[in-house]
């Protein structure tokens, strides 16, 4: 589906741009998003590069086992075969609660890396895995609970209710991952799909590829037989720097304390705001490294070993971003989306999603900073606190942009037939849409 819509959307591109002499423009933004999609990666690398290092410290420390046995046994509901204590459940449960608290930049490396495990298990080489659809399916839901980038960008444009979207915003992408789970799960079903599901690495015949070993003969690292995966188990703390951590955290805990203090006369959602946004990821930041190294791992040695995997990792990503991004930066520039607005906007008007945020809810999917801009610009017209601001922002934070996701996500594993992947999301995408819209109207409308 994702090559069908891909040749569409070029060749709509080239004929729209000629149609409205929009020739030049469309030439324009082919170059730039060309440029634009190496430097994304190329900003990518060094954040791929940190965050794999501090997956791989927690790895050394045996924390994912532990993380694997905490929330297992819902994760292996919805991930029947990945193995309850293979690094990939780890990896999806960290990359999930990243996406939960808002730390866009720490869950793209979890979500990689999550990917690059379930790869581990698959027998078909470029193509998705039951598994890989599910997980993105839950990436592109963006289930949140706190939005503290949309909260910032509210406060900073005079909204008196910059937190009002956290409860819409915990609605419409509730509806967003139940729809995006379900979709994944019968999509998977249909025959179409059925058929093309690639057989797990384990189940590979060695007569049927030649080689006597399947692990060899898939291209992957398989666990042997009676394994079921790699991972350590969990150290247990040296009691020496057990201590050192339990003072390192209650200094910090009373360093915290004084932001607050010296923040206290600062409106609530501008106080919670300063300390999700400049606080969280540093935490995060603390806790891995902490974890490590009471545990007696050799963190810089393990900062280097996943760093280096991320690099590669971000390079491998190019060539996907390149293909995606250039073709969406050619729909935008040709009026694509503006033809669509204009097209479903009588609609949509009936379901109560207002003309004005309808390029909003087209172009999250599509582009994320392209979004963002729209989503200022709306709140900047319309006031942060109108129906259509609480609804953008609203959309924002329940959505996420699905190409760019499917593209690094795939493209750091080679994945090229994407099976029901796109399907999957673009449902999980509507149905955070129309949970906004309902939600947004029931409140404040």
């Amino acid at each position: 589906m994702l090559n069908g819509l891909i040749v569409f959307a070029a060749l709509a591109s080239v004929f729209l741009a000629a149609l409205t002499g929009q020739m030049q423009a469309l030439t324009d933004a082919i170059v730039s998003s060309a440029r634009g999609a190496v430097d994304l990666a190329i900003g990518l690398i060094g954040l791929m590069a940190f965050f794999l290092g501090l997956m791989r410290v927690i790895e050394d420390a045996g924390a994912l086992r532990h993380l694997a046995r905490l929330v297992g046994p819902v994760m292996q509901r919805l991930f029947p075969g990945v193995p309850v204590h293979s690094p990939a459940m780890s990896a999806m449960i960290l990359n999930i609660a990243a996406n939960m608290l808002g730390l866009a930049n720490a869950a793209t490396p979890f979500g990689i890396k999550a990917m690059e495990e379930l790869d581990k298990l698959n027998g078909e080489r470029g193509t998705a895995t039951n598994a890989m659809v599910l997980f993105l399916a839950i990436n592109t839901s963006a289930l949140a609970i706190l939005p503290s980038g949309v909260v910032s960008m509210r406060a900073s444009v005079g909204s008196e209710d910059a937190v009002g979207i956290f409860f819409p915003t915990w609605f419409a992408s509730g509806c967003a991952t139940i729809v995006g789970v379900t979709a994944a799960i019968l999509l998977s079903r249909l025959t179409v799909y059925r058929r093309t599901e690639p057989t797990p690495a384990r189940e590979i015949s060695p007569s049927a590829t030649g080689n006597a070993d399947p692990d060899a003969a898939a291209g992957h690292d398989a666990p042997g037989e009676g394994e079921t995966d790699d991972a350590p188990e969990a150290l247990e703390p040296l009691p020496g720097r057990r201590w050192m951590g339990r003072l390192f955290w209650l200094a910090l805990g009373v360093l915290l304390g004084r932001f607050v203090w010296q923040h206290r006369t600062d409106p609530p959602f501008e106080l919670f705001g300063a300390v999700t946004s400049a606080w969280m990821l540093p935490m995060v930041v603390a806790v891995l490294v902490m974890y490590g190294w009471t545990r007696g791992v050799r963190v810089y040695d393990s900062l280097v070993t996943g760093a280096r995997q991320g690099f590669e990792v971000a390079v491998r990503i190019i060539p996907y971003l390149v293909a995606i991004l250039v073709v969406v930066g050619m729909f935008r520039a040709s009026g694509g989306i503006d033809l669509i607005t204009a097209l479903v906007s009588p609609l949509t008007a009936l379901i109560g999603l207002p003309a004005e945020a309808l390029p909003m809810a087209i172009l999250r999917p599509l582009t994320g900073s392209g979004a963002y801009a729209v989503m200022a610009e709306i709140m900047t017209a319309e006031g942060p606190d109108s129906v259509v601001g609480y609804m953008v922002s609203t959309f924002q934070g329940s959505t996420e942009t699905t190409f760019y996701t499917l593209a690094v996500y795939y493209g750091a594993v080679g994945i090229r037939r994407t099976r029901h992947t796109v399907p999957a999301c673009l449902l999980a995408d509507t149905a955070g849409i129309l949970g906004a819209v309902f939600i947004v109207n029931l409140m404040f409308g």
